[in-house]
């Protein structure tokens, strides 16, 4: 997982997956636009005990697959 990846081909590589990952580059709407991938979990409690044993700095946590429509998330 020491590859720099876009979004999509990080969506592709981990369909229906929590990732951490170390970004490198973000839009000027602070979305990961490239980054390496840390860690990779199915559930998002997974990602999140994960992301306390990581060495990053600069990260983010996204979900690969679609969202439930019955889901409500803030920002």
């Amino acid at each position: 997982m020491d590859e720099i990846l876009t979004m999509p081909e990080i969506k592709q590589r981990y369909p229906d997956q929590w990732v951490l990952i170390e970004y490198t580059k973000l839009d000027k709407d602070l979305n990961v636009v490239r980054g390496k991938v840390v860690e990779t979990a199915p559930s998002r409690d997974e990602i999140y005990q994960k992301l306390l044993n990581a060495d990053v700095k600069r990260f983010a946590i996204e979900y690969t697959g679609e969202w439930p429509a019955d889901l409500a998330y803030l920002l």
